[in-house]
């Protein structure tokens, strides 16, 4: 399975921000949609990304207030990404290998969409439920041996 078959399903829906945004700006639009991330934008390219693990760090470091913060002093400048042709077993494991629980997918420089750990887990799930259907058909319709006479 592809990024692009998760993204197919998932809809085309992004959420994105500039990075000289007010970062309590960033956040009241996080908790408005009940997004868990924001795409960072500058002049149509990917600078960053800000997760609400990026906004808990600033609230931390500022006292538990974002205050004047931009949102280019809390995200992260160097995010993981991926393209749509990036197999979900790569995916599982950057992710996991980072922590990351979400990670654009660029098609060279655009910005095609957002998959989350969420996602991924849930298309790793549908697929095994998918192939427990199969095999569990498989079984049903296995052919019966026929008795052979006692000799």
């Amino acid at each position: 399975m592809k990024v692009s078959d998760i993204l197919r399903l998932k809809g085309n829906t992004l959420y994105t921000v500039h990075p000289d945004e007010p970062l309590a700006r960033a956040v009241d639009a996080m908790a408005e949609k009940d997004i868990g991330s924001l795409v960072v934008m500058e002049h149509g390219d990917l600078v960053g990304m800000l997760t609400f693990r990026e906004v808990i760090q600033a609230l931390t470091k500022n006292g538990g207030g974002v205050g004047t913060m931009l949102v280019r002093t809390a995200m992260d400048d160097a995010p993981l990404t991926c393209t749509l042709e990036t197999d979900m077993d790569e995916v599982r494991r950057m992710m996991l290998g980072r922590h990351a629980r979400y990670m654009p997918v660029m098609d060279k420089r655009m910005l095609m969409g957002v998959v989350s750990f969420y996602d991924v887990a849930k298309a790793v799930v549908d697929s095994q439920n998918f192939e427990n259907k199969l095999l569990k058909a498989y079984i049903r319709d296995w052919p019966q041996e026929e008795s052979r006479p006692a000799n």
